[in-house]
């Protein structure tokens, strides 16, 4: 077949919610990207449901929160069950913190979704190209650029394309990865499991006591959309190719339902858990389950990957718009390599005590010779999925972060591996905490596809040069600036990620200062 060529200044390989949502940022910063997925359309399947907090606060400033709640479960679903079938009685629950009910900490509220009506969304946010069908089979990385061979499977034509850079979002099994040679560290396959997405009327167990997630001794079950279906997670039995999975949705509801369910599709996948060992090569980066596996206990997987693409696109807009060095892009690792390693221990050790509910729970069953337990005491109180402290606290090292000189031990701890307690702090590295600095307009609402100066003081930062770098100075009213510790001429300098840069806590040393600064994050010296 004849072989088409052609340049693209980013080349993103993977179509799910993570190359989708670099997709969409990279377009509000002006770069084109081309986007290819190996399958010929978006996901069927509701996959990665759970939107969190942070995740929210970045498709806000895309403009999406609002389309993305509608199509979500009300925040009364922001919460899970346990029970000994879906037609029983809880005997636990939990609340997914940020999901049931607002948190003060953040201007938005995460959402109860499915994968599939999130894709689309994301999809209709940017109008950069995208190619279905279209797989890639070889890269070669030269001095300048990353020259990738792409195959459509529905012509059988090749396709040479060269871009300054490559973006992995192709999943747990990423093809790149595995050419890279880059290995992983973690517990790798946790096992195989099932998904079947069907149909039947269970309000009658439900409707009264809704959750986004019950777990059964059965397995677990999902609602799908507010206007029905269902998804049933399962261990994939060993004869799969021959199951009856109407007949084994309808045993593990119960044997006396008699519901019938109308089965619609049925996926076999593998649950993951792995972080890998690089997540740069080269021109070549690597983000979302290429980068890291994380088993779906605590719905924190795709959110991380939604935060590495925040954390890469911005870098990749600065280096190619010309405002930023290529040494820019050495602190993508150093800044999300820590933060993916926390995630996949939370994400384990909430599988952990998913299992200690269900072992404590047979061992009711067995003393109780009969009659209904009581209801158990959970092992981690109302904590579970409490998790602000890893959604919102992460704080982030590297060249592109600047110390101020604070007082040794001022700096709040990093997130322990339980990841709940969530202190807002104005320290370099952390995200920019959320205040009101009108009705409808919190401090994140001040950011986007620039740097944001937060100073009380606009008129004196005004006078700073600021050239070639986007800025934008913004007034923080005295009440706030004293909280963040901000002396009349102090200042907050943000980056285009949310995450601070730099902070004088008053009047800066020369008028040069801000540029230095800028100059200091964008052309960090090499580690």
């Amino acid at each position: 077949m004849p072989v088409a060529n052609g340049e693209v200044p980013v080349l993103i390989v993977g179509g799910g919610p993570v190359g989708l949502t670099a997709r969409a940022l990279l377009s509000r910063w002006g770069v084109q990207a081309l986007l290819v997925e190996k399958h010929s359309e978006l996901s069927p399947f509701p996959r990665s449901r759970l939107v969190n907090v942070r995740s929210m606060e970045i498709y806000r400033q895309l403009g999406l929160a609002d389309r993305i709640k509608a199509n979500a479960f009300g925040p009364e679903y922001g919460r899970i069950r346990f029970r000994d079938t879906l037609h029983g009685h809880d005997f636990a629950t939990a609340a997914m913190v940020g999901i049931n009910a607002p948190v003060p900490e953040s201007p938005v509220i995460g959402a109860l979704t499915s994968q599939d009506r999130l894709e689309p969304t994301l999809l209709a946010a940017a109008d950069a190209p995208m190619r279905f069908g279209v797989e890639l089979i070889d890269l070669t990385e030269e001095a300048d650029s990353v020259v990738a061979v792409l195959v459509d499977h529905t012509t059988g034509g090749e396709t040479r394309v060269r871009a300054r850079y490559v973006l992995a979002t192709d999943g747990a099994n990423s093809t790149i990865r595995q050419r890279l040679g880059i290995d992983t560290t973690g517990p790798g396959a946790m096992g195989g499991f099932t998904t079947v997405v069907f149909d039947a009327d269970l309000n009658r167990w439900c409707a009264h006591r809704p959750a986004g997630v019950y777990f059964t001794a059965h397995g677990l079950f999902a609602p799908l959309y507010p206007e029905g279906g269902w998804a049933w997670f399962v261990p994939t039995p060993d004869d799969a190719a021959r199951a009856d999975w109407p007949d084994l949705v309808a045993r593990a509801l119960g044997p006396d339902t008699a519901v019938q369910a109308d089965v619609l599709r049925v996926q076999h996948w593998v649950m993951n858990a792995f972080v890998a060992d690089r997540f740069r090569h080269g021109r070549i980066l690597l983000a979302g389950d290429a980068a890291h596996a994380i088993p779906i206990v605590g719905g924190m997987g795709m959110n991380a990957g939604i935060a590495d693409a925040h954390n890469l696109c911005w870098k990749l807009a600065g280096v190619l718009h010309g405002w930023a060095e290529a040494d820019l892009l050495k602190t993508y690792e150093p800044e999300r390599h820590p933060v993916a390693h926390r995630t996949l221990r939370q994400a384990v050790a909430n599988t952990q005590l998913m299992v200690r509910v269900h072992d404590h729970r047979r061992d009711q069953l067995r003393a109780s010779s009969g009659a209904t337990p009581d209801p158990m005491e959970l092992p981690w109180s109302d904590r579970y999925f409490a998790q602000l402290g890893l959604v919102l606290g992460v704080s982030y090292h590297s060249g592109a972060v600047l110390t101020d000189g604070s007082t040794p031990g001022s700096t709040p701890p990093e997130p322990s591996d339980a990841g709940t307690d969530y202190v807002p702090t104005a320290e370099p590295g952390h995200r920019m905490p959320h205040l009101w600095l009108a009705p409808d307009r919190s401090t994140l609402d001040a950011l986007g596809e620039w740097f944001t100066l937060l100073t009380p003081d606009p008129g004196h930062w005004q006078q700073h040069s600021t050239a070639p770098w986007p800025v934008r100075i913004e007034a923080l009213s005295g009440e706030h600036a004293e909280l963040w510790g901000l002396r009349p001429q102090g200042a907050l300098l943000i980056r285009p990620d949310g995450h601070i840069g730099a902070r004088w806590s008053d009047r800066p040393p020369s008028d040069s200062s801000l540029p230095q600064a800028l100059t200091a994050i964008t052309h960090p010296t090499p580690s």
